[in-house]
């Protein structure tokens, strides 16, 4: 119950920088890269499989099938973040 309720904290935060890097980005203010954008937007997908995971899987067992799950999803993200960026690089004018 405690992990849920962090993780929906972390949702929270997520959530609250979202807003201060929309504030800036009205600003004109740009920080950040592109690529951190991208990442940036897939922490918010991590953290509701997170969620979603914890409250499916019950006892102890099913947890290392969730953190196996979680930990696979981030590196498909990932990856998929590095193919888009590869693509786009080889077509510039897309």
């Amino acid at each position: 119950m405690h992990i849920k309720l962090l993780f929906v904290a972390f949702l929270i935060g997520y959530h609250l920088k979202c807003h201060q890097i929309f504030k800036q980005l009205q600003r004109d203010e740009v920080k950040y890269t592109s690529r951190f954008m991208r990442i940036w937007n897939e922490v918010a997908t991590i953290i509701l499989f997170a969620v979603v995971f914890l409250v499916i899987l019950k006892n102890a067992f099913n947890w290392i099938y969730g953190t196996v799950g979680i930990v696979v999803l981030a590196i498909l993200l990932m990856l998929g973040i590095r193919l888009y960026k590869r693509i786009r690089d080889k077509n510039p004018n897309a």
